[in-house]
């Protein structure tokens, strides 16, 4: 009977792990990480700062986006090697916030939804591709 070591010793696993620990605690990465809860956090509260919070169906919305894209990007700067997919959860959120005003509130949709969260939605997505991309970097050091 032979007995196989944890995944959890492999040592490319190792590698990784401290790949992303590197790269996450970057300055760029925790910007990053910043803005995107910053995001999130006016996404939830949008329908009331922009003022269309009479379309019930897409303030709901809004609401459950803003918090989820807080949730997918607050775990990442400490965890990343464990939660780096959830940046790909995030580049969908911002994708259907953008489209959200078209889906849900139909013809009821005021310029004031379609503005906000169109350019939220275009913000969230970029975040979450930099989050994303962060975690296909490889540290450069540099050699004097």
């Amino acid at each position: 009977m032979t007995t196989h070591p944890r995944i959890e010793h492999h040592p490319d696993l190792a590698e990784m792990r401290t790949r992303f620990e590197r790269v996450t605690s970057t300055p760029r990465a925790q910007a990053v990480e910043a803005l995107a809860l910053i995001t999130g956090l006016y996404l939830a509260a949008s329908p009331w700062i922009a003022g269309f919070s009479g379309l019930g169906p897409l303030a709901i919305n809004n609401l459950i986006a803003g918090i989820a894209f807080c949730v997918c990007m607050s775990g990442l700067g400490s965890a990343y090697e464990r939660t780096h997919a959830m940046a790909w959860t995030a580049v969908a959120l911002g994708a259907w916030t953008i489209v959200a005003p078209w889906v849900i509130a139909g013809e009821m949709d005021t310029t004031r939804s379609v503005v906000s969260n169109v350019i939220t939605g275009a913000i969230a997505l970029c975040l979450g591709l930099a989050m994303v991309a962060l975690g296909g970097e490889r540290n450069r050091e540099v050699t004097p």
